[in-house]
């Protein structure tokens, strides 16, 4: 019995941690870039309702993961026009992205499929699961590896192909100069705007990819605000680590393990508490940090 609630916690880690990762990863891109992206939270939700739109209406999976993608380049193409082009800040225009996401799904969740709170039907196709047949034979490890959503092996080989781009190649090199000497990279005759630009692209489509998840692999439905706060916590994540995709990783498989453990304590405590888990843990993590950083100031001075 042990062994099966451990396998379990770690699936539901793995699940909820699967879409921070993902949103995470592209604010790495951001990260490196100079850009403070908060506006992963629009770029979730609405990857997450087009994914249910494109799976309804054409009965395909595959293409409800295309329209989730293209739901979160909308919400890119307005934040590169606004912050990248008209060089507005970043800070509102995240803000005014995450709220007009709410805005537009909500109303188009209403106006598109009339109903109120939530949608589901049988004809909106979820991501499948891949199954890998010798290695679900081989206990506890089968139990976790096999069987999981494609979408958690596409988060997996994100993370490495983020680390080898930013750390490998030359666009990395530009990335970072972008970030860090912007004045520098344009006088060396590469548009920083332009690397901006490539990033904030690449942030929407893994964003497009952890909304998919949320609305066609986690569950298989769409839900007014069902981000959740997960973008808060992926820039969070972002943060602690310093962009570093390995340690981005890392941390969200902990807020993972926080919102899986929630679950799980459902029957002892109200629900209202054990929700809270993942949040908490982001305000523990992001103190620590802060107590971390200001001591390696003072060491500094």
């Amino acid at each position: 019995v042990c062994m099966t609630i451990f396998i379990g916690l770690i699936n539901g880690m793995i699940s909820a941690a699967t879409p921070i990762l993902l949103s995470a990863l592209g604010g790495a891109l951001t990260y490196y870039a100079g850009i403070f992206n908060i506006a992963m939270e629009g770029m979730m939700l609405s990857g997450a309702f087009f994914a249910v739109l494109g799976s309804y209406y054409f009965g395909n999976w595959l293409i409800g993961m295309l329209f989730g993608i293209l739901g979160a380049l909308l919400i890119a193409g307005i934040f590169i026009l606004f912050s990248v082009v008209l060089k507005v800040d970043e800070f509102v225009t995240g803000v005014g992205l995450n709220m007009f996401s709410v805005g537009l799904t909500t109303y188009l969740l209403r106006q598109i499929f009339k109903v109120k709170g939530a949608f589901t039907d049988p004809g909106i196709y979820s991501v499948p699961k891949i199954r890998l047949p010798f290695i679900e034979k081989i206990p506890f490890i089968g139990d976790i590896i096999s069987d999981q959503n494609l979408i958690v092996w596409i988060a997996f080989i994100a993370t490495l192909l983020v680390n080898y781009f930013v750390f490998k190649t030359q666009f990395g090199l530009r990335l970072r100069a972008a970030g860090y000497n912007r004045i520098c990279l344009d006088t060396s005759g590469v548009s920083s705007d332009k690397i901006k630009t490539v990033s904030l692209l690449l942030c929407a489509v893994l964003c497009g990819f952890a909304g998919t998840y949320l609305s066609l692999g986690y569950v298989t439905l769409f839900s007014e605000n069902m981000s959740a706060g997960r973008g808060w916590i992926s820039l969070a994540a972002v943060i602690l680590v310093s962009g570093n995709p390995i340690g981005i990783a890392l941390v969200s498989l902990l807020f993972g393990l926080a919102d899986g453990l929630g679950l799980y304590l459902q029957h002892i405590f109200p629900s209202q508490f054990t929700s809270m888990l993942p949040y908490i843990a982001t305000l523990a993590a992001l103190f620590f940090y802060s107590i971390n950083n200001k001591k390696k100031m003072e060491v500094k001075l």
